[in-house]
């Protein structure tokens, strides 16, 4: 790594200690600010007077568990979306990569069962995208199949009166997954270094402290028996485009659309800065982040799922021993 990647991956000032102190001021700031959701939710009138919105390899722990195409942000080093192509399909045909997501599909399936049975570790879907990135259809299509008892969908948006009056984290603590089950966060806890920052809701001091306490939470969680996978679905910004462009031709996606997210395009630039940021800043051992080239929707769907099933897979989930002598019981008539 470049003194000047690992400079900015680590956050190094001209010197240790000064970055180690200005650490410890920033995670103080943000600890000592108000809820930035209630900041957030306070500044949603005039936001929408200006057309704003809210927008949404391997690794240590699972050697392998990203499937081919998909960008892992190495811990510690610098991640610069502008070099991985958005476009990228893993040198994969099209109609074979359609015929294989039914095959992990049903993988996801079958280990979602053992680890429902098993009810002794969870796992936590993480997807973040800017505007039209394809969260939704992300989830739509990996997701078929699967039992709804054991997968609990989340999406985040304004906050409610009582999310207002907690930290930043507690609506997202108290969303993660319960042992045995799947989560899957549509939008995150990364709004509050994304949003907040862009629109500049909080002072620079509280937004950039949270990156510290996001990796503290995060940790917990993994040392609690929750393995989280975080999934950054890239697309570039004239796939955007299209994509906006699309939901005003067709009559019957005109629901989907809203002319804010024309005003929320101005600021690709600010919101690509805060995703490398983020993407650095807390893609951790325990908690890496994964880069999935997302313009070609086909691709994008096949290695998420076959992540995902991967992931499942090196976590082991196995179905509880049975009560002894079950196999000779017979049911009376």
């Amino acid at each position: 790594m470049s003194k000047k990647h690992r400079k900015h991956a680590e956050g190094h000032g001209p010197g240790q200690r000064n970055a180690t102190e200005s650490q410890g001021r920033y995670r103080q700031a943000a600890r000592d600010a108000p809820p930035s959701s209630a900041l957030w939710a306070a500044a949603t009138e005039e936001l929408a007077g200006t057309g704003t919105g809210l927008i949404g390899a391997r690794t240590p722990l699972f050697p392998g568990r990203a499937a081919k195409g998909i960008v892992t942000v190495e811990p510690g080093s610098a991640c610069d979306l502008g070099h991985i192509d958005p476009d990228a399909d893993g040198g994969l045909d099209k109609e074979a990569a359609k015929q294989a997501l039914a095959a992990e599909r049903a993988r996801i399936a079958a280990l979602q069962n053992k680890l429902y049975a098993e009810r002794r570790q969870s796992l936590l879907v993480v997807l973040q995208a800017i505007d039209t990135g394809g969260k939704d259809g992300t989830i739509r299509s990996v997701f078929e199949g699967v039992n709804p008892q054991g997968c609990r969908v989340t999406s985040f948006k304004v906050p409610s009166s009582e999310e207002l009056d907690h930290d930043f984290l507690w609506r997202y603590h108290k969303a993660v997954p319960a042992r045995g089950m799947i989560g899957v966060f549509n939008r995150s806890h990364y709004e509050d270094v994304l949003v907040v920052r862009v629109k500049d809701l909080v002072p620079e001091t509280v937004w950039r402290g949270r990156y510290g306490l996001i990796n503290d939470f995060e940790r917990m969680l993994a040392e609690s028996g929750t393995t989280i996978l975080k999934l950054f679905l890239h697309i570039s910004k004239a796939e955007q485009r299209e994509r906006l462009q699309a939901r005003i031709d067709d009559p019957e996606k005109h629901w989907k659309f809203d002319p804010a997210d024309l005003t929320e395009r101005r600021s690709w630039d600010a919101y690509r800065e805060a995703f490398d940021d983020a993407l650095t800043r807390c893609s951790t051992p325990c908690a890496p982040w994964h880069v999935v080239p997302a313009n070609r929707k086909w691709f994008r769907n096949l290695v998420v799922a076959r992540t995902i099933a991967d992931t499942l897979e090196a976590m082991d989930p196995r179905y509880p021993d049975p009560v002894p002598g079950v196999s000779e019981m017979r049911v009376p008539e």
